[in-house]
This record gives structure tokens, sequence and C-alpha cells, in this order.
């Protein structure tokens, strides 16, 4: 089984030019991954506004739900 350790082992093992190209593969992927979601989720809510499950709201609006979360 892998674990997070028994990684971290392995990347360890490396040269410090490598560890340093793997961070920034490792950065650049999570950022990757990150805008993949939220466009996914900029698809599923302007699909959702089409269908008329939500209406738009004003800015005041929008601060008011957001302050009474």
């Amino acid at each position: 089984m892998v674990t997070i350790n028994s990684t971290l082992d392995d990347i360890m093992q490396l040269d410090f030019a490598s560890r340093e190209l793997l961070l920034e593969i490792l950065q650049k992927r999570q950022i990757e991954a990150r805008r993949e979601g939220i466009a996914k989720t900029a698809k599923r809510s302007v699909k959702e506004y089409r269908a008329g499950h939500n209406s738009p709201l004003s800015a005041d609006e929008v601060i008011a739900k957001l302050n009474a979360l």
C-alpha cells in the first residue's frame, strides 16, 4: 500500500533539482484542477439560471445573504 510517508521517502531520494521540478508540476496541476472545478461550477450555475432555478439579485441582496451565513 502506498502511503504519504512512503511517497515522501521516495521523493526525498531524488536530487534537489528533481524535487523542485516535482513541486512545480504538483502546483501547476493543483491550479489546473482548481480551474476545472470553478469552470464546472460556473457551467452548472449558468445552466440552473437558464432553467429558471435562480434569479438575479442586487449587490445589496447578495451582501445580505452572505452576512446571514
